[in-house]
């Protein structure tokens, strides 16, 4: 759910899982980074899919984030995809990727490594890894 437009605190949920089986640091990332590009998937889905949808007042971004999405993904290209991690800009970049038919591999690809480098990072901070 945190990698969609609903709300959810999935960092917090990895922070905790990881302060009670600190044994479990691979595959609780590996979980989390998963579980958030699948959600990714869902809002490129829904750009791909449901764009003539947008000027529906129950299209879940608003047009003002939807055009400052696309001027960026505009002038980054793909590569705005490594900021899908970025609280409020990051899932409407998602969803203009979808808008703008971006190829699913390289969606996959860029946000994976985007999403799995936060979650390492978060991750590293909770076990003292150093």
């Amino acid at each position: 759910m945190a990698a969609t437009i609903l709300p959810a605190q999935s960092e917090a949920i990895l922070a905790y899982q990881l302060s009670i089986n600190a044994n479990a640091f691979v595959s609780l990332v590996a979980v989390a980074t998963v579980g958030n590009v699948l959600g990714a998937i869902v809002n490129w889905s829904m750009g791909r899919f449901f764009t003539h949808y947008r000027n529906k007042t129950w299209f879940p971004v608003k047009m003002h984030k939807l055009k400052k999405a696309e001027q960026q993904y505009s002038r980054y290209g793909r590569f705005s995809l490594l900021l899908s991690w970025v609280p409020f800009i990051g899932d409407p970049i998602t969803i203009v990727a979808g808008v703008l038919r971006e190829p699913l591999w390289s969606f996959v690809l860029l946000v994976t490594i985007a999403k799995g480098s936060r979650y390492m990072i978060i991750a590293i901070m909770m076990s003292g890894v150093t």
